[in-house]
């Protein structure tokens, strides 16, 4: 079954829910704010065509990985080199190559930051784009789910 975790408009925090068609608010367990969903029968078997926060169609797909822990552990791994002469960077390769090979997949609304797992239809998101991302950002330009591409 898909979840889903929202980033709470006024405190950043994350509010996990599982699809339901007849749940139309989010409540953050931290502030108490209400958020709108939509949710659909797509969402209710795990198929991500539109975001239920935002309506968008927009998402790109990375590993379930927490970025600051990423971020800690090349520190971590830069302060160590002094000592071990550069083998905590083969070390911290080792791991994010494993880390890559085990996790799963999750999808992420450009518009929103919603984060989507255990999706059906995961293979037919693409990565990461960065043009995309700054023009629905900075421009709120909508892509309809197409992917952008240069030829």
């Amino acid at each position: 079954m898909m979840e889903v975790t929202l980033t709470c408009s006024e405190c950043g925090s994350g509010i996990h829910i599982h699809p339901d068609v007849d749940a139309h608010k989010a409540i953050c367990d931290v502030c108490s704010n209400e958020m709108n969903v939509t949710f659909d029968e797509n969402h209710a078997k795990g198929i991500l065509k539109d975001c239920p926060c935002c309506q968008r169609k927009d998402f790109y797909s990375q590993k379930d990985f927490n970025r600051k822990i990423g971020v800690a552990l090349f520190v971590i791994a830069a302060i160590l080199s002094i000592w071990t002469y550069g083998i905590s960077f083969i070390v911290l390769y080792a791991l994010d190559l494993f880390l890559f090979r085990k996790l799963a997949k999750v999808a992420i609304c450009y518009k929103c930051n919603t984060i989507f797992r255990n999706l059906t239809n995961m293979e037919e998101l693409y990565g990461f784009n960065h043009e995309m991302n700054d023009r629905i950002v900075y421009s709120d330009h909508d892509f309809g789910g197409e992917q952008l591409e240069h030829h």
